[in-house]
């Protein structure tokens, strides 16, 4: 098992590969109480823990490697998919489109197998959520002419509960 020095400079290294260092890392041994994830390693292996407002959000542990750096590295690219798209944001795209599809870029360069997690994930979260590239005119009409005629002009995604097929 490696120390939180070795994890560090592992995470360190994978990050300078995609612009990240620095970035929206994880603290080492402690949180920062801010939603910021933090590792901890004890002799129940590696912790990848987010804490938020004195309440933990989310533990995972694992005692493979590879495993706590998919969960950090998953967080990273999200955190710089998001910003990403929003610098390149498309007025009629659903932005997940963009964002989606950078984050899965952003992953491969640190590992295929990680890519095509969170694409799998993607996939899952697209099946129950539909793109929906006109989200933005629906909610435009929405607030000048209301729900309805909005979505008569602009209809739901396929298989949305409001709307299904």
């Amino acid at each position: 098992m490696l120390t939180l020095a070795e994890i560090k400079a592992e995470v360190d290294h994978l990050s300078a590969r995609i612009n990240a260092s620095g970035y929206v890392l994880p603290t080492y041994g402690c949180s920062n109480d801010g939603g910021r994830p933090h590792i901890e390693v004890d002799a129940r292996g590696y912790h990848f823990v987010t804490v938020e407002r004195g309440q933990e959000l989310k533990r995972i542990t694992t005692c493979d490697l590879d495993e706590l750096l998919f969960h950090i590295f998953e967080a990273v690219t999200f955190n710089l998919a998001c910003d990403y798209e929003l610098a390149h944001r498309m007025e009629h795209q659903d932005f997940r489109r963009v964002m989606f599809f950078h984050q899965i870029e952003l992953l491969s360069v640190l590992s295929q197998k990680w890519s095509e997690r969170e694409y799998q994930e993607h996939e899952r979260i697209l099946h129950e959520h539909p793109y929906d590239d006109r989200a933005g005119a629906r909610a435009s009409l929405t607030a000048k002419a209301g729900w309805k005629v909005a979505c008569e002009k602009y209809p739901l995604p396929g298989n949305s509960p409001v709307n299904p097929k």
